[in-house]
């Protein structure tokens, strides 16, 4: 029986044009033998705006429900996630070849670690792409780096969590992605890198799409005080999960 990477996907109205660009580069994905990927795509509400641009392919579920952002989105996508790993692709990013085969070889060769990312470039609107000095090595991210690192550089994380790849029962232990309209995503990342020991890998593993339509460009984004009390409360969940003294896995002490 194969064993399976399962891919999440949280989409609404404006970014849904993007998917056949998100497909094709997972099509593109070379994985180790007795492996295979199945892609989740989690429409944030129910309209007719996304259904014709899900592809034709039997490895691609494509579900509805309740609008509540896409933390809510990708939490219910995880009812139709059979498979070890979670890897994200938001639907207007795209994985660049390698990208599955390596986050998958990190997660084999140590339990210890229960997440990975990788290098991501930001795709501009004329197809150029634009990379950030201060990635972090190659290799190993100790338990309450990324939660340093963030408080220090003004919440801003080395890594980028849409890059994000993990073990799927630690995920849940997690409870999935915060209740947060934004920053959901980093507040994983922090509860991720809270509990257990993540790798990064230095090679190139997503192109960030820019576009004016993405909501982290929408003012209510970068509403000062909003962002403040999004910043308090992931914070807050990271710093208590890391005095919880719970672990992933539980047999490693901290």
């Amino acid at each position: 029986m194969s064993r399976r990477v399962i891919v999440v996907t949280a989409v609404h109205g404006p970014s849904a044009g993007f998917l056949p660009e998100a497909h094709a580069s997972l099509r593109a994905q070379e994985l180790p033998p007795g492996w295979e990927w199945h892609w989740v795509i989690q429409e944030d509400g129910r309209t007719d705006e996304v259904r014709p641009h899900v592809p034709d392919d039997p490895r691609v579920t494509f579900r509805q429900g309740r609008p509540g952002g896409p933390g809510v989105a990708r939490t219910f996508a995880l009812a139709h996630a059979e498979g070890e790993y979670v890897k994200i692709l938001d639907a207007d990013d795209r994985l660049t070849p390698g990208t599955l085969a390596r986050d998958i070889a990190v997660l084999e060769s140590d339990p210890a670690v229960g997440w990975t990312t990788s290098r991501a470039l930001d795709l501009l609107p004329d197809g150029s792409t634009a990379g950030f000095p201060g990635d972090p090595d190659d290799g190993p991210i100790a338990p309450g780096a990324v939660l340093d690192f963030w408080q220090a550089n003004d919440f801003r994380a080395q890594v980028h969590p849409a890059t994000l790849c993990m073990r799927r029962d630690l995920l849940l232990a997690l409870g999935g992605w915060m209740a947060l309209p934004a920053s959901e995503d980093t507040g994983l990342l922090l509860a991720l890198g809270a509990v257990s020991r993540g790798w990064f890998t230095a090679q190139t593993g997503l192109l960030y799409r820019k576009w004016n339509g993405q909501a982290t460009g929408q003012p209510a984004h970068t509403d000062p005080t909003e962002r403040q009390a999004r910043m308090a409360v992931v914070a807050a969940r990271a710093r208590a999960l890391a005095a919880s003294g719970w672990r992933y896995p539980p047999t490693e002490q901290p």
